[in-house]
């Protein structure tokens, strides 16, 4: 199945709306294929403010009907805990209300990014999707990575370099109960790294302390710029900590 057929038999989906690379080239895709595809923003504390913004202008270049959703995410006990599981619980929540809202606009189909490259054993939030019966096309499609990149860069989708974003949760340690503070120092920290020019990184929090990680090519400014990054970061942290092992740069 191409993604054009897909199109065909779905001419009025909704789409879970990131601003990511993926599901800004969905977004592209559908519209490219003369659907009435509506956008769904989901806003919880876990979602950084960059994304939002780059969801409602890529959704106004693309003359798409974009809905914010808001959720109070923390109402969700296991997710809140922030165990194993959380994703799975996170994004079970999140799809739930995300279909009530599709529906009530008339749509009977939900898609999310998910792309053929994404490794299902190794994301619990797919779980979740499947059972919910939302739909992968660029995953169906045999759509991978690469190939997203590619035809976003060549359709002139501003998202098509962007780096893989995992949303602020994440850098929590499983275990440690997450907070909206927690995720506000996570993301300040982030917004501070990035205002000097770095990408593609985490800031994750080791108790009151932020361990950094950085692909290697960017290891040496790093430590070239130590004290810059210290004190932007100061606000945020105890101590920067810097992974010596480096992160592998975003597909």
């Amino acid at each position: 199945m191409t993604l054009e057929e897909f199109f065909a038999a779905h001419p009025r989906p909704a789409l879970a709306f990131s601003g990511g690379t993926d599901s800004a080239f969905l977004l592209w895709a559908a519209r490219r294929c003369g659907c009435r595809v509506r956008a769904y923003y989901v806003r919880t504390p876990f979602q950084p403010a960059f994304e939002r913004r780059d969801a409602l202008c890529l959704a106004e270049e693309l003359d798409v009907p974009l809905t914010v959703v808001d959720v109070d995410i923390f109402a969700v006990p296991e997710v809140a805990a922030n165990g194993p599981e959380r994703c799975y619980h996170c994004k079970r929540a999140l799809f739930t209300r995300l279909w009530e809202a599709a529906r009530a606009d008339g749509c009977d189909v939900l898609m999310d990014g998910t792309n053929a490259s994404d490794d299902a054993a190794d994301r619990p939030g797919i779980r979740a999707l499947r059972e919910l019966g939302v739909r992968s096309p660029l995953r169906e499609c045999g759509v991978t990575k690469e190939e997203v990149r590619r035809r976003s860069r060549e359709a002139g989708l501003f998202t098509w370099d962007k780096p893989a974003y995992a949303c602020l949760a994440t850098r929590v340690p499983t275990g440690r109960p997450v907070t909206g503070a927690l995720l506000r120092r996570a993301e300040g920290a982030e917004q501070a790294l990035a205002a000097l020019g770095f990408s593609d990184f985490r800031a994750r929090l080791a108790g009151e302390d932020i361990r950094l990680e950085v692909t290697g090519v960017q290891l040496p400014l790093v430590l070239e710029r130590r004290e810059e990054i210290v004190s932007a970061l100061r606000p945020y942290a105890g101590h920067v900590l810097l992974d010596l092992a480096g992160r592998q740069p975003s597909r």
